[in-house]
């Protein structure tokens, strides 16, 4: 029996029930948000949470019309006004009031009347088809890109809202962490070989963003590895170590962030009498030591120095975890929270290290770069190229408010080394 590939065609339902999947992970976390809280800005660097409810559908409609279809705006006003993010940028905070923004109800009226216009749209194409697009850029990975985006956002909005005081959310499940003694680190050893970075020629057929290809093969010389995440308890001895206090373990630019903001904990971390709690999305609970620590850049690499370790390299993040995509692990937004760094839910590596899908991102020592044969998509060319700017490292891995579609190996996230409020964490290499 012979099987073939499926045609665009055959492909097209499958993407529309995705995207319809993507808008109920976004509109679902709106649905966390009081309305009272709608123009929060839980993060200074960041856009009001409300930014992000038209953003989406703003954003879906600025790429598609006009490539694969041409309608009228049903709010072009709203178009321009939602149509761009920001990254996080040191020292360059945005000065917008409430009063700047419309109405919470006007936003949702927009952006319901965008879906209907494009879904309408889509199921056209589905029924009659749409010529490829001159730039070569197919039906099909415009709508990835659509996808692809509002799940990144679902994982933007969830630390957004997680930063928020408890009181402007709606209460949602309570966390359930376990006390259990700290588990001690190993290490696991990784031979000398290659490690694949980025998406390999061949499988260019699938979707993967622009700084994913052209993929290449890079030679790594043999090195150790912690076999699971830094836990909080490790983390914790750094805290009580002095680490926070002690330039020797920071680089210039750490220290002098560390210093200008004036911290001396993650930012996940809060205090009390009773000792060390965690911040959760819907709770604070005493600090669970054998969940992940998550911390900045900057954090993580004045741990590793503290310890007399190292971050790894992209190369040598993808030589420990291999090629294979996972089939199981803490993502694709199951939990809000991580679990422990050693739990039964984590797949191992082929070389035997855990947990490196899902469970908290993990940072990198190497800046975010274009791969050889690097082409920004024409839809969307800002993506990749606006950060390879040297100030941006690579993270790999992926958190529980991750999706599934984007816990492959090829798969390249990044953020400055002060941004503190991303789901991430990191493992070390021994010298």
């Amino acid at each position: 029996m012979t099987t073939t590939a499926p045609t665009a065609r055959d492909a097209w339902p499958l993407l529309l029930a995705r995207l319809d999947h993507a808008r109920a992970a976004t509109d679902s976390l709106f649905g966390l948000l009081r309305d009272e809280a709608f123009y929060d800005r839980s993060i200074g660097e960041r856009h009001r949470i409300g930014f992000y409810r038209g953003h989406l559908d703003a954003f879906d409609w600025n790429l598609l019309n006009g490539r694969l279809f041409d309608r009228a705006s049903v709010n072009p006003e709203y178009d321009h006004l939602f149509a761009f993010g920001i990254d996080p940028i040191d020292g360059q905070l945005p000065s917008d009031q409430v009063s700047d923004w419309p109405l919470r109800s006007e936003v949702e009226r927009y952006c319901w009347s965008v879906r209907d216009v494009i879904d309408h749209e889509l199921r056209r194409v589905e029924r009659h088809g749409v010529d490829p697009q001159p730039s070569g850029q197919s039906p099909a990975l415009l709508l990835n890109v659509a996808i692809e985006h509002r799940l990144m956002h679902a994982e933007t909005l969830a630390y957004l809202l997680h930063q928020l005081p408890l009181e402007r959310k709606v209460k949602g499940h309570a966390s359930q962490a376990v006390e259990q003694p700290l588990v001690p680190n190993g290490r696991v050893a990784i031979p000398a070989g290659t490690a694949r970075l980025g998406m390999p020629a061949e499988e260019a057929s699938s979707f993967g963003w622009c700084n994913e290809f052209d993929g290449l093969d890079v030679e790594v010389p043999a090195f150790e590895i912690d076999k699971n995440m830094v836990s909080n308890g490790e983390f914790l001895a750094f805290v009580e170590a002095g680490g926070y206090r002690d330039p020797r373990f920071w680089s210039e630019a750490g220290w002098a962030w560390r210093e200008a903001e004036g911290f001396g904990r993650p930012v996940f971390w809060q205090a009390d009498a009773s000792g060390w709690r965690l911040r959760t999305m819907f709770d604070e609970i005493a600090l669970p030591l054998n969940w992940p620590v998550y911390v900045s850049h900057a954090e993580a690499s004045a741990y590793a120095r503290w310890a007399g370790k190292t971050l790894p390299s992209e190369a040598q993040w993808q030589r420990a975890a291999g090629t294979r995509r996972p089939r199981h692990g803490n993502f694709d937004f199951a939990y809000f929270d991580p679990v422990a760094v050693d739990a039964d839910l984590h797949e191992r590596s082929d070389a035997g290290v855990v947990g490196m899908w899902g469970n908290g991102w993990e940072w990198t020592d190497t800046v975010f770069a274009p791969l050889p044969g690097f082409k920004a998509f024409e839809c969307y060319p800002g993506y990749s190229a606006n950060f390879f700017d040297g100030q941006h490292y690579v993270l790999k891995g992926g958190s529980p408010r991750t999706a599934s579609c984007m816990i492959r190996p090829s798969f390249r996230n990044w953020f400055q080394p002060h941004y503190q409020y991303v789901y991430a964490g990191f493992r070390c290499v021994h010298a």
